[in-house]
C-alpha cells in the first residue's frame, strides 16, 4: 500500500485508537477492519457497524464505499501495515516501549503468561491475549500498545515456512525467545528441520535489529541457529526440578543470590520448568527482584486446559492438558506423568493432528513409549482414528509382551457413550490430545460421574 494511505489511516487510528475485526462486538468509536475469509466477507457488515457507532470501516470492496468507510487495496495488508507503522512510533515516545517476541512449538502461551506475571511486578506490561498469535492477532496486539506501557510481549505462532519471518517484519522485537522446537504442524513444515528453520527466523530478525535472544543453552538446535545468525544471547538461569507430584516445584539459581530460589508453582508437569526458568531469566534481566520473581511465578494459575489440575474428590483428579498436542508435547506429558507418584494412574490420549506423512509413525512411537517405558497405568484410553489404527497394528505384540487395559474409540462421543469405561476411571487421569479431538467433552463427562 502507498505510504500516504497508511499515514492517513494512522491519523484516523490516533483519533480512534481501538480496532476490531468482529462486527458482532463493535462498540462506538472503534475502527472496523472488514476482513474476508472462506465463509465470510467483512465488507458486507460495513454499513451495520457504522450504524452501531463505528468511527470508521476499513474496506476493500469499492461497492461498499461511502461515508464513514476507508477504501484500501486489501484489508488484511492494511491492518498489518498499520500495526507495523505504529510499531515504528514506539521508539519516538518519551518513554520508548520495548518489545519481547515469543515463539516455539510448545509452551508459548504459558511462557508468555509467566513472563507477563513476572514483569508486571515492576512494569506496565501489555501482552498478547490468549493465543491470538497469527497474522491477524499479532497486528491487533501491537495496536493496543500505547505510551502508558513500558513493555510489550507479543506471542507469534507459525504453521508454515516464513510465517515467523513475516510476523517479525511487523513486530521487530527488541528481545525474543523460542520456547522449544518439536514435531508439530509437520503437514505445513514438512519436517522437523522445517520447523527449526521457521521458528529460528526470530533469531534472524533479532540479529538484524541488534536485539537479544533469551535462550535455553542446553537446546542444541536453538543454540546452533543462534550462533549461526550471530544474535546476542542471554542464557536461561539454571534450575533443578524438586518435585512434580502433582504440582511442579523447582529451585532457581542466580549468581547474585547466595542461595537458590525455591518456587512452588501451580503448574503440572516437569516440562514446565523450562518455562519458569525463561520467565525468571527475563525478569532478572529487567531488574525484577528475586522475591518478586518467586511471587509472580507462584501466583500464576494456568487456564484453558493448559496443565490444569481438576479435583474430582475422594482422592481422584484430572490433569487437563488438552489444549493441543503434537509428538513432542505428548512425549513430554507422558514422561512427566511417569514421574507422578499417584498410586493409581490412567490416560486418555487423543490423536495428534497435522502431522502429515509422519502421523502413523509418530502415533506408533507414543504407543511404544506407553508399553515399554515402565510407566504404570491402570487404563489406557485412545481416542481418534490415528491412535486406534496404530494400536490395531501393534496390538498382538504389545498385548503379549506388556498386557494393559487398553480401550479404543473412534470419536470422543463414542467414549462418552460408553459409561462402563468412564465409570472405571479412578485415581489420577491425564487427558492429552489435539484440540480438534475435543477431549474436554470426555473430561466433563467424567466430572459428572464423580459428582
Amino acid at each position: 500500500m502507498e505510504k500516504n494511505l497508511i499515514e492517513r489511516l494512522y491519523q484516523a487510528y490516533l483519533a480512534h485508537p481501538s480496532v476490531t475485526t468482529d462486527s458482532r462486538t463493535i462498540v462506538p468509536g472503534q475502527i472496523f477492519f472488514a476482513l474476508k475469509g472462506e465463509r465470510f466477507d467483512g465488507n458486507a457488515y460495513a454499513g451495520e457497524v457504522l450504524q452501531k457507532g463505528a468511527a470508521l470501516a476499513v474496506i476493500d470492496d469499492a461497492s461498499k464505499a461511502g461515508e464513514g468507510t476507508f477504501l484500501v487495496p486489501d484489508v488484511l495488508t492494511a491492518l498489518q501495515q498499520l500495526a507495523a507503522y505504529h510499531r515504528q512510533q514506539f521508539k519516538t515516545w518519551e518513554r520508548p516501549v520495548q518489545v519481547i517476541g515469543i515463539t516455539g512449538t510448545n509452551g508459548k502461551t504459558t511462557t508468555k503468561e509467566l513472563i507477563r506475571s513476572v514483569l508486571s511486578q515492576k512494569y506496565k506490561v501489555l501482552a498478547t491475549e490468549g493465543n491470538l498469535n497469527n497474522q491477524i492477532g499479532v497486528p491487533l496486539t501491537l495496536l493496543k500498545v500505547n505510551p502508558t506501557h513500558e513493555l510489550a510481549i507479543v506471542e507469534m505462532g507459525a504453521n508454515h515456512p516464513m510465517d515467523i519471518a513475516e510476523l517479525c517484519a511487523i513486530v521487530h522485537p527488541d528481545f525474543g525467545l523460542i520456547t522449544n522446537v518439536g514435531k508439530a504442524h509437520l503437514l505445513g513444515f514438512g519436517s522437523l528441520d522445517g520447523v527449526i528453520a521457521a521458528k529460528t527466523e526470530l533469531y534472524k530478525s533479532l540479529a538484524s535489529d541488534g536485539g537479544i535472544a533469551f535462550i535455553d543453552s542446553f537446546n542444541r538446535d536453538l543454540l546452533a541457529k543462534a550462533m549461526a545468525y550471530g544474535v546476542q544471547c542471554r542464557p536461561y538461569l539454571p534450575g533443578v526440578v524438586e518435585d512434580c507430584s502433582p504440582y511442579l516445584s523447582l529451585s532457581i539459581y542466580d549468581t547474585e543470590a547466595p542461595d537458590p530460589l525455591f518456587v512452588q508453582t501451580h503448574l503440572i508437569g516437569s516440562y514446565n520448568a523450562i518455562n519458569c526458568l525463561a520467565a525468571a531469566t527475563v525478569g532478572r534481566y529487567f531488574g525484577v527482584g528475586l522475591e518478586q520473581v518467586k511471587e509472580a511465578i507462584e501466583s500464576y494459575v494456568p487456564q484453558n486446559m493448559r496443565s490444569q489440575l481438576v479435583d474430582l474428590g475422594h482422592g481422584n483428579q484430572l490433569i487437563m492438558d488438552a489444549y493441543n498436542a503434537n509428538a513432542t508435547s505428548m512425549n513430554a506429558a507422558l514422561t512427566s506423568f511417569k514421574m507422578n507418584k499417584a498410586p493409581h494412574k490412567s490416560v486418555i490420549l487423543g490423536d495428534m493432528l497435522e502431522l502429515g506423512a509422519e502421523s502413523a509413525k509418530e502415533h506408533g512411537v507414543i504407543l511404544d513409549y506407553l508399553f515399554t517405558s515402565g510407566i504404570q497405568l491402570d487404563m489406557i484410553v485412545l481416542v481418534g482414528e490415528e491412535f486406534c489404527k496404530a494400536f490395531k497394528a501393534k496390538a498382538l505384540s504389545l498385548a503379549s509382551q506388556h498386557p494393559m487395559n487398553v480401550r479404543c474409540f473412534a470419536t470422543v462421543q463414542d467414549l462418552i457413550d460408553d459409561e462402563a469405561t468412564l465409570s472405571n476411571f479412578g485415581g489420577t487421569i491425564l487427558v492429552k490430545g489435539s484440540r480438534g479431538i475435543q477431549l474436554e467433552k470426555a473430561a466433563e463427562a467424567i466430572k459428572r460421574i464423580f459428582a
